[in-house]
Formats: C-alpha cells, structure tokens, sequence
C-alpha cells in the first residue's frame, strides 16, 4: 500500500516537470522566431510573432532558474553528500535566480529591470565557470563515486548556460530589427539584419536542444551508478517521509 507521495517522488517529478517546460517551449521560440523573419509575413504578423517569442521565453527562463537546486536535492537521494554551507547554497539559489529573472520579465526596460538583467546574466557567467570547477573537484575527491553520471550532467548544464549566453548574444541585433520593424516598418536592409541574427544563433539553439537530452538520457541510464537491490531500496527508504 503507498502511503503517500514521498520527497524523493516529489523531486523527481519537479526535476521531469522543469525538463518539460525547458525544452518544449524552447523548440516553440524557435518555431516563432522562423516567422520573424518570415518575408511573406506582414510587419504586423512579425511584431506578433516577436511578441510571441518574448512572452513564451519566460518559461525556459523560469524552468532554469530552478534546475540546479531541484536537481542538487535529489543528488542526496543517490549518494551525494553536501555539506551545509554547500546545501544553504543550493536551496538559495533557485529562488533568488527566479526572483532576478522574473523582475528582469515583469520590469523589462526600467532601470529596476536592467539592473536584474544584468544580475542574472552575472550570475550565469558565474555558474559557467563554478559548476566545471565544482565537477573536477568533485570528482577528484571521489565525492561522485555513488552517481558518476551527475559530473557530466552538471557540465551539459554548465554548457546550455553559455549557449545561451551566445544565444542572446547573436539575437540582439533580431531584438533591434523588431524595435525598428514597430517604429519604421520593414526594409530589405533592416530584413537581412534579422535574417542573418537568426541564422547565427540557430547553431547554439541546436546545441543546447542536444545537450538536453544528452542529459536527460544520462539521467535515465545513470551510466557507473551501482545497480542492486540494496541500492534501490536505500533509495526509496531515504525518499520516505514528507
């Protein structure tokens, strides 16, 4: 007889539940920046679509936010050990990145919201190069032996986190080009800038698709993990409770 949802149970669900509600709307802002750039759409249909784009972002961006501390909990049903300082860190990350992402959504273009973008953004740059550092110690010290699998799912996510930075980076001039598109209407200079903004930050859209489901597949596999009764019953037995 189940008696209820276990932590574990609930961790496992928010971790598939993010995964989710990353990848699928990141496919759709893609499929919405196609009609951007679309040249037998009309400037209205194109803001829309940019509009689209922008709104349907803010899900990933949420979904994100949270990865890393979802994820660092349910490490600790798979043999992981953190120490507290470690532990406070994880718990706090996730919603003080939400919070910076969702003021950065809500006050887009005001100085409170700026200064919140450029926040997250340093807060990625900082992830970006402390997760990879946090891996190689980790597994220098043995700390991965229980779940070997978690090092290299770290560092995809240390990896979507700088795609994405690229990614910004290539569609700024597409975010211009919609600005102009409101205020000037389309031109053929103004639709080659957009075209080409997109055609360069499609690779890294790409990329960071793949290394979703690399670490997807990794997290269904767990490639090195200790297979056994025992093990699967440890498991359960440290997920029981509320």
């Amino acid at each position: 007889m189940h008696d209820g949802i276990t932590s574990y149970e609930l961790l496992q669900f928010l971790h598939v539940f993010l995964f989710v509600f990353w990848l699928g709307p990141e496919v759709a802002v893609y499929a919405w920046s196609r009609k951007v750039v679309e040249a037998g759409a009309s400037a209205e249909q194109r803001v829309v679509a940019g509009q689209m784009m922008a709104l349907v972002d803010t899900i990933p961006r949420m979904a994100i936010s949270l990865m890393l501390t979802v994820g660092g909990l349910l490490s600790g049903y798979v043999g992981l050990s953190h120490p507290w300082w470690q532990m406070a860190g994880i718990v706090l990350l996730g919603p003080v990145w939400l919070t910076l992402a969702l003021i950065g959504i809500a006050r887009d273009g005001t100085p409170f919201g700026v200064t919140s973008q450029r926040l997250e953004s340093a807060l990625r740059w900082l992830l970006i190069v402390a997760v990879p550092v946090s891996v190689a110690y980790s597994t220098m010290t043995g700390r991965l032996a229980m779940a070997p699998y978690v090092g290299p799912k770290l560092l995809l996510f240390a990896a979507v986190l700088l795609f994405g930075q690229f990614l910004r980076a290539r569609l700024g001039p597409l975010r211009l080009g919609l600005a102009q598109l409101v205020t000037a209407g389309p031109s053929p200079e103004l639709d080659e800038t957009m075209r080409v903004s997109l055609a360069r930050s499609r690779p890294y859209s790409v990329a960071i698709w793949v290394a979703l489901l690399t670490a997807a597949l990794l997290g269904v596999l767990k490639p090195g993990a200790p297979v056994g009764p025992s093990d699967e019953t440890t498991v359960v037995q440290k997920g029981t409770g509320p």
